[in-house]
């Protein structure tokens, strides 16, 4: 693992493939699930400010959800995600003409509606975040639905690290990312070095 300032870094984040292949999975990140995207409590305020603009963009089906359920749920343990359309998709998901799913949130943003481009949980997907007293830890969620993303992950060389980059300076700044891939590049050196000795 990797330890930065207030952060614990699963090695998978470092070495294991990853990018988003939309054609192949159509989204099901955002219909899979227990629950919808987990909410921070910072979130919850922007959600209840952007409603409004968001609002246009989403199904008639996720518009009832939330008038049935409210903005956003909290579950036993305290914790807060979007609803869902009848414990599937998320409220703020919609198909586009290919069938793939995506963020009526995202989409409000694009168009200039809102400043915030979606949940950070689904901006950071496939890391998950569980907080501590003292730090964050971060860990790469394997799921068998995000296979096709390992593979063109794979095909292009790009790591989980390095698919996330936006999202993780979104979540952490520029700083936090720029020290997180000196590491990374330190300890394949160091690997590289004691390898070739």
């Amino acid at each position: 693992m990797i330890v930065l300032q207030n952060t614990v870094i699963s090695d998978d984040i470092r070495d294991n493939f990853f990018v988003c292949n939309l054609e192949k999975c159509k989204g099901a990140c955002c219909v899979e699930g227990d629950l919808g995207a987990p909410l921070d409590e910072d979130e919850l305020i922007i959600l209840e400010e952007s409603y409004e603009h968001i609002k246009p963009y989403m199904t008639g089906a996720g518009k009832l959800a939330v008038e049935e359920q409210g903005l956003y749920i909290q579950d036993f343990e305290g914790d807060y995600s979007t609803p869902t359309i009848e414990n599937r998709e998320c409220a703020y998901a919609l198909y586009d003409t290919q069938g793939i799913l995506k963020c009526a949130i995202e989409q409000a943003y694009y168009d200039g509606k809102i400043s915030w481009k979606k949940p950070i949980s689904c901006h950071l997907y496939p890391i998950r975040i569980t907080k501590y007293d003292d730090f964050e830890a971060l860990n790469y969620d394997r799921w068998s639905i995000c296979a096709a993303a390992c593979n063109f992950g794979a095909d292009l060389g790009v790591k989980v690290y390095q698919f996330l980059k936006e999202p993780l300076i979104r979540k952490y700044g520029e700083a936090w990312y720029s020290e997180l891939t000196e590491l990374i590049d330190k300890g394949e050196q160091a690997t590289t070095t004691s390898t070739t000795l």
